[in-house]
């Protein structure tokens, strides 16, 4: 029996991963096949017809295809229309989106140098001032976060598990699991400790591995 519902990329894939756990929290079924490094090449004609930005995750459904990890996200939520993870008041949605266009646009970007070069031993990205730089930027983007959950007391949007914590939430783990000086963060601590009761952390947040 196939699946409404197919998802392409390999499972350690950061992305991919926040569409596999927003499918845990929606309950909902899917197919999944392996794309990207190590796996099925993004950059074949097959795969390029699908997403010309040769990056997974890409979902296909009855509504066709979709690129990009956070949109898919918002689609998947809306169409099973879960009013708790994205609501659907303009003010308390907006609140949501705020952290999730944070999470890409800012939090994101402030790891990408020192994540490849001390994780994946990118021989390319091996300056240790870029380095140090990049760790600078991405300690001071937690300690924006800290100071988020510390007044929340719960989650990253207010006292609900929302869609934004899947997204920060595996960016948290990013940042524990990479090996480098972290100050202490306790809403941070207490935060990761809320998301590791979820089923679907539980599946999906140790960078894909069981």
């Amino acid at each position: 029996m196939e699946h409404a519902l197919k998802i392409l990329g390999k499972a350690s894939s950061i992305n991919v991963r926040k569409v596999l756990w927003t499918c845990e929290e929606l309950g909902v079924s899917y197919e999944r096949e392996d794309w990207g490094s190590g796996f099925a090449s993004t950059h074949s004609p097959e795969f390029l017809k699908l997403n010309p930005n040769a990056q997974v995750p890409v979902i296909i459904d009855d509504a066709g295809v979709l690129w990009e990890s956070n949109t898919i996200c918002r689609y998947l939520v809306g169409k099973h229309r879960n009013v708790e993870l994205l609501p659907h008041e303009p003010a308390a949605r907006a609140q949501v989106e705020q952290w999730m266009d944070w999470q890409t646009a800012e939090l994101n970007r402030s790891w990408g140098y020192a994540f490849t070069a001390l994780v994946r031993k990118d021989p390319e990205c091996q300056d240790p001032h870029r380095i140090a730089s990049g760790l600078r930027d991405w300690n001071q983007k937690m300690a924006i976060l800290e100071k988020q959950l510390a007044a929340t007391g719960a989650y990253v949007a207010g006292p609900r598990f929302t869609l934004a914590d899947i997204l920060i939430g595996l960016s948290v783990n990013r940042w524990l699991m990479t090996p480098m000086e972290r100050p202490e963060f306790p809403a941070i601590d207490e935060y990761f400790q809320r998301l590791a009761q979820r089923p679907g952390f539980l599946k999906y947040g140790c960078n894909g591995v069981p």
